[in-house]
């Protein structure tokens, strides 16, 4: 066994047996301890790929998490508790990342055949509420870049305050805000694309038709940004594995951007 584990080691693979993800267990449409997410999807194409089977070790993505999962080591003394995160921001500062595999946005959601119909770009909402005083009620997490645009398109006092992280890591802010829109709670609300795309979903097979618009950045106020890029990550150092994941992100481009589109994520090309 020794002599098997080096021999991997030696190629790039961190453990012989398993492709070990670090992951959330309760943060749909990423990845759940069900393995319902697109990264579990990603991280089964991966593992496949390699000949290995897929195992995980979770934690809740908050304040720790790196510190807990790829920089642990195993209990049992033999190596890392896990080797692989399957999305983290390109420009990520607790790990070695890869080239970014995609590019999402922020998007404004509403529900079609009400208040908002008329609105067809995030930009008409300032005149649409101000101008033609239209009052609406819109949803937004207690931080992050959307209060910037509500507050540059004057809709603050238009808005709804959520909770942007609970203390309970099962409850999810964001799909809370795409369940309220559909309602009829909240007219609309704006979030990360990915996490729109997948809840808007749900609705599909009922009454409730939700519309995603994307947000564009504004190159005049850079510190209102709303597209982000993405890439796996590995622990500093390891070159040969990083290497590795970033040639399997290059051969199996077409199989993980089909996976994204099925969870309904809003790809930035």
């Amino acid at each position: 066994m020794l002599v098997m584990q080096t021999c991997f080691a030696e190629e790039g693979f961190p453990d012989s047996e398993f492709l070990k993800v670090c992951a959330d267990p309760y943060m749909l449409p990423f990845s759940s301890r069900a393995e319902e997410g697109y990264e579990n999807k990603i991280a089964e194409l991966l593992a496949d790929k390699l000949g290995l089977k897929v195992k995980y070790e979770f934690f809740p993505q908050r304040i720790g998490f790196i510190r807990n999962t790829l920089r642990a080591e195993s209990e049992e003394g033999l190596g890392y508790k896990c080797d692989l995160v399957i999305s983290a921001p390109s420009n990520f500062e607790l790990a070695a990342t890869t080239e970014p595999y995609f590019t999402s946005t922020y998007v404004l959601v509403y529900a079609k055949g009400r208040k908002l119909d008329s609105i067809t770009e995030p930009s008409m909402l300032g005149k649409f509420v101000n101008e033609e005083k239209n009052d609406i009620k819109i949803g937004l997490p207690d931080r992050g870049p959307q209060q910037l645009w509500v507050f540059y398109n004057e809709l603050m006092s238009h808005m709804v305050r959520y909770q942007g992280q609970s203390g309970d890591p099962k409850v999810n802010p964001g799909q809370q805000m795409v369940e309220d829109v559909a309602a009829g709670k909240i007219d609309a609300t704006i979030i990360w694309g990915p996490t729109a795309g997948y809840f808007a979903k749900q609705y599909k097979k009922e009454d409730v038709e939700l519309v995603l618009l994307p947000l564009k950045d504004d190159p005049e106020r850079p510190e209102m940004r709303f597209t982000y890029s993405f890439s796996m990550a590995v622990r500093y150092g390891e070159k040969a594995w990083k290497e590795k994941i970033n040639n399997l992100i290059k051969e199996n481009k077409t199989d993980i951007e089909k996976i994204l589109t099925d969870f309904g994520v809003p790809l930035i090309k």
